[in-house]
């Protein structure tokens, strides 16, 4: 008995990669790439014709966001299944992909043998992710945290043991830099300390 092929759509605003993703997905014979496109719009406007089973999607996108693009897929096919792919392997972005429902969260450059692993993973188990983005996430839950602050205050902590300017870490975390201001503040009274550096230096011998 013949197997069904998967059909497979790519979103991927680098035209020049249309090529590889061709070159690779012809080399599986269980797969259909049975469409090419560089924003989501488009993808949704041809959505009942090619009833994709698996969207592989960059995550930024002209106009409508991978991420974004998530939910409205969804409405079309409840079943479908979203990859997202990407340069950028941030922990607060992975997070808000899986929340928005991916099935996975690859890192480029990509290759046969990671879309390979790829197809394989989300056949068989139902999500995939790439092995820098398993140990960011790993990585995430063993960070140190301070019984004595808020969750909020131990993000924060963790963004200036990075490093991070008070621009960043409102970037990062969505709120305004006078925010972070004003969460550090509370840090520095509860540690009895007057600036970053001592800061970290305390936390450091707790």
């Amino acid at each position: 008995m013949k197997t069904q092929k998967l059909k497979i759509i790519v979103i991927e605003k680098n035209e020049a990669l249309s090529a590889a993703y061709q070159d690779y997905l012809e080399g599986f014979t269980d797969y259909l790439l049975v469409g090419m496109y560089t924003d989501v719009q488009k993808a949704l406007k041809e959505f009942k014709t090619t009833k994709p089973d698996i969207i592989f999607a960059e995550v930024s996108l002209k106009g409508i966001s991978g991420i974004d693009s998530i939910r409205l897929f969804r409405k079309k096919d409840k079943n479908v299944q979203v990859i997202m792919i990407s340069t950028i392997n941030d922990f607060d972005i992975i997070k808000k992909a899986f929340k928005q429902g991916a099935n996975g969260y690859l890192t480029k450059p990509m290759s046969a043998d990671k879309l390979d692993h790829a197809l394989t993973s989300i056949r068989s188990e139902g999500a995939v992710m790439s092995t820098d983005i398993v140990k960011k996430v790993v990585a995430n839950f063993h960070k140190k945290s301070f019984t004595f602050f808020s969750d909020r205050e131990n993000q924060i902590v963790d963004y200036l043991f990075k490093g991070a300017t008070y621009k960043i870490i409102a970037d990062k975390l969505f709120v305004t830099t006078s925010t972070v201001n004003f969460h550090i503040q509370n840090i520095y009274l509860k540690l009895n300390v007057n600036s970053k550096s001592e800061a970290l230096t305390k936390l450091e011998r707790l």
